[in-house]
């Protein structure tokens, strides 16, 4: 089921980028990214709970050191590129105000 979440999280994020250099609007993509990066994490804790219910230690010992770092890294990758339109935006703006000021 996470695997299934969190592949709808990066086509989502990946639509969110597409929508912005487009000049569409991306807001609706940007928070079906986060949102669906947010349900991989909850499927992924709920995977262990279930683990943790069955007493499957060597499950537990074998996957979570590694899919920690990789889950920490994804979610930093999903949340730095779902808000990369935001930032430009900003960005863009600010510099616009700036170059008018000067050039006045």
């Amino acid at each position: 089921m996470w695997l299934i979440i969190g592949l709808i999280a990066i086509i989502a994020t990946f639509i969110n980028l597409y929508m912005y250099a487009t000049g569409k609007d991306y807001k609706l993509a940007m928070a079906m990214g986060l949102s669906f990066t947010a349900l991989t994490l909850c499927a992924e804790y709920s995977l262990r709970s279930r683990w943790v219910e069955v007493k499957d230690w060597a499950a537990l010992e074998d996957v979570v050191p590694s899919m920690e770092r990789a889950l920490w890294f994804l979610t930093i990758v999903s949340i730095l590129l779902n808000l990369a339109p935001i930032h430009r935006s900003v960005y863009n703006t600010n510099f616009q105000i700036t170059k008018r000021t000067v050039y006045k």
